[in-house]
C-alpha cells in the first residue's frame, strides 16, 4: 500500500535542504534518449549523496537495479524514480499517436497504453513521458506525429484512454506506470510550425481548444504533467506561474507532479526572462515546476538562493513533497524493485498477444482516402509490383520517438505481403527511388540513427532505379507504390516548409502511373501531407502512417482484405501548404467562399473551386472503408430544451450495405447559429465506432448536455469562465466533418 501522509511528513522533517533539492533533480546518464546537447555527469556519486531524485533514459532492468542499489547507500535511502519516453509502445511499437487517434477507437488506444505500461514496468520504469495531448492545427510542426490531432474532443478522449491504460486501477501495482500529460500548454500552436517557437493566442482559444485535453487527463487521474518549451503570449511555460499554479493546480485541481522538459529551466535564459541559471531556477520553482530535467539549475543554485533570502525553503518543501508523494503512489517506498521482480518473472515483452494488438492497430488506424472501381482489397493472384524505398524497410517503420523499439523486430511491408500471398500471388519488388536525393537533407534525417540509417542514397542513378521499377510494373497486374516521409521527417525538431511527398518519389509515382496498370499509393507519414497530385494519379490512396512493429502484417491484412481500413483523419489534410494552419472548426467570415471563385470573398485565387477554400483536400473525420454504410436521418428526442439540467438524445441508424464486415465512425457535431461571439461552423461533440457485419444495422445514440454547448469568454489566461447561451443549434450527424445531416433544436 502507498505510504501515508504521516510517513511523508516524517521523511520531510528528517531531510536536509540539500537532500530536498536533490529530490528535484531529474537527470539522464546519457545513452540514446537525448533531445538536447546536455548529458549529466557524476551520476553515481550524486545518487549516493542524495543529489538525484529521478532518472530517465535507462534501457534495462540491470541498469535500474544498479542505480537503485546506489540510492540505497544514501543517508535516507530514498528510492529513485525511473522515467522513459514511452510514446507509442516500449518494445512492441504501435502506430504513431496521430495514427492511434486516427483509429477513433479509445478501447484500442487504452489497450496499447496498457501493453506499453506492462512492457515498460517490466524493466523498472515507473513514469512515462506520455501521453502527448497537444492539439495541433499546424501540420508543418513535426510533433503533430505525437499529437492526437486538431480537435479538442478527440484529443480529450485520447488523453483519458491513455491515462487509464498507463496507470491502470492501482498506480502502485507493478504493471502500472505514472502518466505524464505533455506539453503544458499550447505547444502545438507554434508560429510557422517551428518547433520550440513562440505561441500567441487569445485566452478563449486557449481554454476552448488547447486546455481541454489536459483537463480531461487530469480528471482521469494523471499523476504528472510536463511543462512545454514554448512561450505563451510572451511568457515561457517553465516560468508561467499563472498557468501552472492558478490554472492547472487551482483551476483544474491537479495535485500531482510537474516536471520540466529537457533543459527547459535553463532555457529561460535564452528566452530572455532570466539573467542566469540561479534566476531561471527561482522563476521555474515559483511557477510550480517541481523537477528540473537535466539542467541541474535547482541542484546548483537553490541552496544559495535560500541562504540569500531570494526564495523560501517552504517552496522547496512543497515541490519535494510532491516528488515523495509520487514515489509513494508508485509503491517505491514499499519495494523499489517490485517492477523489476515482476518483469523478470513474467517475460512480458514482445509477446505474440502484444504483436496481435499491434497488427490490429495498423488496420484500425489506416485511412482509405480513395478507392476507384473498388481496386482495394487486392486479390491474391497474379503479379503484384511492390515499389518504393519504404516497401522493404525496417528502420523507418517504427516512426519517430520509438526510443526502445528495435528495427530488428519490425515486420517490413514486403515480408508481410509475401507471407500473406504465399502460393497465391507473386510479389515483385523494386526500390524505384530514394526517399530523398539531397545528401544534406539525408544527413539531417539520419541525425538520430546511431546504428541504422533512415535514408540510404542508392549507389545507382535515379534513372536506373526508375527504369527498374517501371519495367517491374509493366510485368505486373497491379502496382503498389509505398511512398512518404523518412521517420525523422516528422517528430521533434522536424518542422517542414512544405507538405509534399519528396520529389524523387513523386517522379516515381508519375512514371508508374504512365505504365497504365492499376495503381495503389500507400503513404507512410507522421503528419498530414498535401496529397493533391497523388490523389489525382492513384486509383486507390491509403494513408498507413508509420505503423510500428507489425506494419507488414497489418498492412497486408488491409491490402488483401482480411481487415478493412477503418481509420478516419484526426487532422485535416490540406490541398496545399499555403492553406495551413487549417481546421474544419474554423470561424465563419463575413464574406464566405461561395463555392466558386468570386472576387472579394474568402478564398484563394490559385485554388480550384471544387475544393473548399476554408477546408482541406481531405477533411477532418474523413475515411472510406470496403463496405458502403448508409445513414438514416438524425433524430432527436425533443426539439426544444430549457435550462442547464436538460439533456438531448440524438440518434441515427447506420447500415452496412456491403458484403464485407466494416466499422463506421459515427460523428456528432454542433453549430451555434447565433451567439454573442462568432462560433465555429462545426464542433465535434461526440463519436462512436460501430462494428457492422454485412447487412447489419445499428442504432447509435449520443447524449448532449447543456455544458457541451458552453464556450469560453475568458479575457485572461486564468479566467475559467464559460457560458452557455440560449438559442438555436444545428445538430449534425455523419461520417466526416464535411458529410453530415442535421436537425435544428432550440435550447433556452
Amino acid at each position: 500500500m502507498p505510504k501515508s501522509i504521516a510517513f511523508i511528513d516524517d521523511l520531510l522533517s528528517r531531510m536536509t535542504l540539500a537532500e530536498k533539492i536533490g529530490q528535484l533533480n531529474l537527470v539522464t546518464p546519457g545513452g540514446e534518449t537525448l533531445t538536447g546537447t546536455v548529458v549529466n555527469t557524476d551520476v553515481a556519486d550524486k545518487i549516493k549523496t542524495g543529489r538525484i531524485g529521478a532518472i530517465f533514459g535507462v534501457k534495462s532492468a540491470e541498469a535500474v537495479r544498479v542505480f537503485q542499489d546506489l540510492a540505497a547507500q544514501s543517508r535516507l535511502k530514498i528510492p529513485l524514480m525511473f522515467a522513459e519516453d514511452v510514446i507509442h509502445g516500449q518494445k512492441t511499437i504501435f502506430p504513431l499517436p496521430l495514427a492511434l487517434a486516427a483509429s477513433w477507437d479509445m478501447k484500442l488506444v487504452e489497450e496499447t497504453a496498457r501493453i506499453a505500461a506492462v512492457e515498460a514496468s517490466s524493466i523498472g520504469i515507473d513514469q512515462v513521458y506520455a501521453p502527448m495531448v497537444d492539439v495541433c492545427r499546424e501540420p508543418r510542426w513535426g510533433r503533430i506525429a505525437e499529437s492526437p490531432g486538431e480537435d479538442p474532443v478527440l484529443a480529450s478522449r485520447y488523453a483519458e484512454a491513455m491515462v487509464r491504460g498507463f496507470q491502470g486501477s492501482d498506480l502502485s501495482a507493478p504493471t502500472s506506470v505514472m502518466a505524464c500529460l505533455k506539453h503544458y500548454v499550447g505547444y502545438g500552436g507554434a508560429v510557422g510550425g517551428r518547433d520550440y517557437d513562440a505561441v500567441d493566442m487569445s485566452p478563449a482559444t486557449l481554454h476552448d481548444i488547447y486546455l481541454p485535453p489536459f483537463a480531461a487527463g487530469v480528471k482521469a487521474g494523471a499523476g504528472s504533467v510536463m511543462a512545454a518549451f514554448n512561450t505563451l503570449n510572451g511568457t515561457p511555460m517553465h516560468a508561467n506561474a499563472t498557468l501552472i499554479q492558478r490554472v492547472l493546480r487551482q483551476g483544474l485541481g491537479f495535485r500531482g507532479l510537474v516536471v520540466a522538459d529537457y533543459t527547459g529551466v535553463q532555457e529561460l535564459i535564452a528566452h530572455a526572462v532570466a539573467g542566469d541559471k540561479a534566476e531561471a531556477a527561482r522563476l521555474a520553482l515559483k511557477a510550480g515546476v517541481d523537477c528540473d530535467m537535466v539542467a541541474e539549475a535547482y541542484l546548483d543554485t537553490l541552496g544559495a538562493s535560500v541562504a540569500a533570502g531570494l526564495i523560501d525553503e517552504a517552496e522547496i518543501d512543497a515541490a519535494c513533497r510532491r516528488v515523495l508523494e509520487a514515489k509513494a503512489d508508485l509503491g517505491l517506498f514499499d519495494d523499489p524493485y517490485h517492477r523489476i521482480t515482476w518483469g523478470r518473472a513474467t517475460q512480458s515483452v514482445l509477446t505474440e498477444a502484444n504483436r496481435a494488438v499491434a497488427r490490429q492497430a495498423v488496420a484500425a488506424a489506416s485511412v482509405l482516402l480513395k478507392n476507384e472501381h473498388d481496386l482495394l482489397p487486392l486479390g491474391k493472384k497474379g503479379r503484384i509490383a511492390l515499389i518504393g524505398a519504404l516497401a522493404d524497410d525496417r528502420v523507418n517503420m517504427n516512426g519517430t520517438w520509438a526510443v526502445s523499439g528495435s528495427p530488428s523486430t519490425v515486420v517490413p511491408i514486403l515480408e508481410g505481403l509475401r507471407e500473406a500471398a504465399a502460393g497465391a500471388a507473386e510479389i515483385l519488388h523494386a526500390k524505384g527511388a530514394n526517399i530523398v536525393d539531397d545528401r544534406v537533407l539525408a544527413a539531417r534525417l539520419n541525425v538520430h540513427d546511431w546504428k541504422d540509417l533512415s535514408v540510404v542514397i542508392d549507389d545507382r542513378t535515379a534513372e536506373e532505379m526508375l527504369a527498374e521499377a517501371v519495367d517491374l510494373a509493366g510485368q505486373s497486374d497491379v502496382v503498389v507504390a509505398v511512398v512518404g516521409e523518412a521517420r525523422e521527417y516528422s517528430g521533434e525538431s522536424s518542422s517542414r516548409i512544405d507538405l509534399l511527398i519528396p520529389e524523387p518519389q513523386k517522379k516515381l509515382i508519375r512514371a508508374l502511373k504512365a505504365v497504365g496498370k492499376p495503381l495503389v499509393v500507400v503513404v507512410m507519414t507522421g503528419r498530414p501531407l498535401a496529397l493533391t497530385e497523388e490523389a489525382e494519379l492513384a486509383d486507390a490512396l491509403l494513408v498507413a502512417w508509420f505503423g510500428g512493429t507489425e506494419i507488414g502484417h497489418g498492412l497486408a491484412d488491409v491490402l488483401f482484405g482480411a481487415q478493412s481500413p477503418t481509420g478516419r483523419l484526426p487532422a485535416t489534410f490540406p490541398y496545399a501548404v499555403g492553406q495551413v494552419p487549417v481546421t474544419y472548426a474554423h470561424l465563419p467570415t463575413g464574406r464566405p467562399f461561395p463555392g466558386r471563385f468570386q472576387k472579394f470573398t474568402s478564398g484563394y485565387v490559385d485554388m480550384p473551386d471544387e475544393v473548399p477554400h476554408n477546408d482541406g483536400l481531405f477533411p477532418f473525420g474523413f475515411g472510406l472503408t470496403y463496405a458502403p454504410v448508409a445513414y438514416g436521418p438524425p433524430r432527436v428526442d425533443k426539439v426544444a430544451l430549457a435550462g442547464d439540467d436538460d439533456r438531448l438524445t440524438v440518434s441515427v441508424s447506420v447500415t452496412n450495405m456491403g458484403k464485407r464486415p466494416t466499422a463506421e465512425v459515427v460523428q456528432l457535431y454542433v453549430h451555434d447559429l447565433k451567439a454573442s461571439v462568432s462560433r465555429p461552423v462545426k464542433q465535434l461533440k461526440g463519436f462512436s465506432k460501430v462494428a457492422l457485419e454485412p447487412g447489419e444495422s445499428a442504432e447509435v445514440s449520443f447524449t448532449l448536455l447543456a455544458g457541451d454547448l458552453a464556450f469560453s469568454v475568458a479575457t485572461s489566461v486564468d479566467d475559467l469562465t464559460r457560458i452557455r447561451e440560449a438559442g438555436d443549434y444545428d445538430i449534425h450527424v455523419g461520417r466526416s466533418s464535411r458529410d453530415t445531416q442535421h436537425v435544428r433544436i432550440s435550447w433556452n
